[in-house]
């Protein structure tokens, strides 16, 4: 059933780490999959397509709900994406953030928005994010943004890879998190790196993970 595979998820998850959140990526889910999710103890949704989510959250408006967006970030959809979402995972370049950077100020929400920064660490046609020297060398532009929260580090890998392949670049997205915070920029002092998902999240935990982005391993009966 699928309450008892959450909950089998759910102990072997706590029983490698207690530090991390989990995140159910909620996308293509029915209202009622959310609700049995919710029952057996997730707060946290992600979703990636801003129409579908909206619509989840009017209808679950009534629960404890925290919803992060991990989508592509397109610029016509920034303003909603701010009013609707507490977390958004994708932030990919310095051109986004300073959009956000702006709307944040333009709607009164300074701060509120927990913002993460979206890393590419391997080769993949399929996903953006910066490149780490790139990352590296906005980061002076990046702390200027005093209109948002930027609280860590995202990466999603390529699919296939080895676990010991996994493994590497989840370090080596940690490691990119302590040289930035070395560089002791204002507003720079990130905490949180949303690494792992449901076909690498041991590796991630392993590595040092804060935040898991859990599909396919809790609603995939």
């Amino acid at each position: 059933m699928f309450a008892d595979k959450v909950k089998i998820l759910k102990n072997q998850i706590e029983g490698l780490s207690k530090q991390i959140l989990l995140i159910a990526v909620s996308k293509r889910e029915s209202i009622e999959s959310i609700k049995i999710a919710y029952e057996m103890g997730f707060q946290h949704f992600a979703e990636s397509r801003l129409q579908e989510a909206l619509i989840k959250q009017q209808e679950l408006n009534s629960l404890n709900l925290t919803w992060h967006f991990i989508g592509k970030l397109q610029t016509n959809k920034a303003k909603q994406i701010l009013l609707n979402f507490t977390y958004i995972h994708s932030a990919d370049s310095l051109d986004i953030l300073i959009k956000l950077n702006q709307l944040a100020g333009d709607l009164n929400l300074q701060n509120k928005n927990k913002i993460l920064l979206q890393v590419k660490l391997a080769p993949d046609d399929n996903k953006s994010g910066f490149l780490p020297t790139d990352l590296l060398n906005s980061l002076v532009s990046i702390s200027e943004l005093n209109n948002l929260n930027i609280i860590g580090l995202m990466t999603i890998l390529p699919f296939g890879l080895s676990p010991a392949s996994n493994y590497e670049l989840f370090v080596e997205l940690k490691t990119l998190k302590e040289k930035i915070n070395a560089e002791k920029l204002s507003n720079l002092n990130l905490t949180e790196l949303s690494m792992g998902m449901s076909g690498d999240y041991p590796e991630a935990i392993k590595a040092g993970s804060t935040m898991l982005r859990l599909g396919k391993a809790i609603f995939l009966s």
